[in-house]
């Protein structure tokens, strides 16, 4: 089977961005696999627009988190249209990686010591801190103290949901599947506020801007991580190479000046140190 491989790899060099690709990786690693393969499967969110967002026209995934995958996808196919995209709600994402649904998971993931002990996390690619959605005529709640005695909306499986109940207990945590469900609860009036990580909020409040406003207070700091099936630490360290290079090299701030910087957002606080 070694001549073939030799013949496979000098075939591989004639393509595009291909040369080199088939010896780097080590035989039977998840990049030498996904490289095989030729398509990076990827878990990520449908409805938070900046980060991963399923267009419902044309079904192309936006944000940053879909950027930064497409990233992963080029380095290890050649292309960054070598990927499937696979959605994954929040409560979903330590078990599509243990069942090894999704090579990775890159959906505004936290990383937390809990969730340490059922994933294998990358470096922080990115920084949020935790903020409140209100209807835009509310003027009732100007700060986390102010959800005493409301309810509020947040999605099941999040760092949100802990923090809310640990700094407001007086607040009402109601709990869904997915952001899109607390959108026209909060606008209807169902609820009093949305309250999850402030770069996913300024995506919500980019689609209705009239009837919604930021709060702007944040509070709590999340690292967000790229999660890989927990064994995988081989996976997680070429990940950390990458992202190493992202910032130096300058394809994290495009990604972000083309995503979350639309909104007039800068990365000062976002971005993690270049290690």
């Amino acid at each position: 089977m070694r001549p073939l491989r030799v013949l496979v790899a000098a075939l591989l060099c004639l393509l595009p961005a291909a040369c080199g690709q088939a010896e780097r990786f080590p035989d039977g690693s998840t990049m030498a696999r996904i490289r095989d393969r030729g398509v990076l499967v990827v878990g990520i969110k449908f409805d938070q627009p900046m980060f991963g967002y399923k267009d419902p026209a044309g079904g192309r995934i936006t944000g940053f988190d879909a950027e930064m995958a497409r990233l992963v996808a080029k380095d290890l196919t050649g292309s960054e249209r070598n990927i499937r995209f696979v959605e994954t709600v929040s409560r979903q994402r330590e078990n599509f990686l243990s069942q090894r649904v999704v090579d990775l998971v890159i959906a505004t993931y936290s990383i937390t010591p809990a969730r340490a002990e059922r994933v294998a996390f990358s470096d922080p690619y990115y920084y949020a801190g935790q903020d409140l959605l209100v209807r835009a005529g509310d003027t009732s709640i100007g700060e986390l103290a102010d959800l005493d005695g409301k309810i509020v909306c947040t999605v099941a499986g999040s760092t949100s949901v802990e923090r809310l109940r640990e700094r407001v207990p007086g607040a009402d945590v109601e709990i869904v599947d997915a952001y899109s469900e607390c959108v026209p609860a909060l606008i209807n009036g169902r609820v009093d506020a949305l309250s999850t990580d402030d770069t996913i909020l300024l995506g919500l409040l980019a689609q209705h801007p009239d009837a919604l406003r930021l709060v702007g207070k944040p509070f709590g700091r999340e690292p967000y991580g790229i999660g890989v099936n927990r064994q995988d630490t081989a996976f997680r360290d070429y990940l950390n190479g990458l992202i190493t290079r992202w910032l130096r090299d300058g394809e994290w701030e495009s990604a972000f000046s083309d995503t979350i910087g639309i909104t007039g957002a800068t990365p000062d606080q976002s971005k993690p140190s270049n290690r």
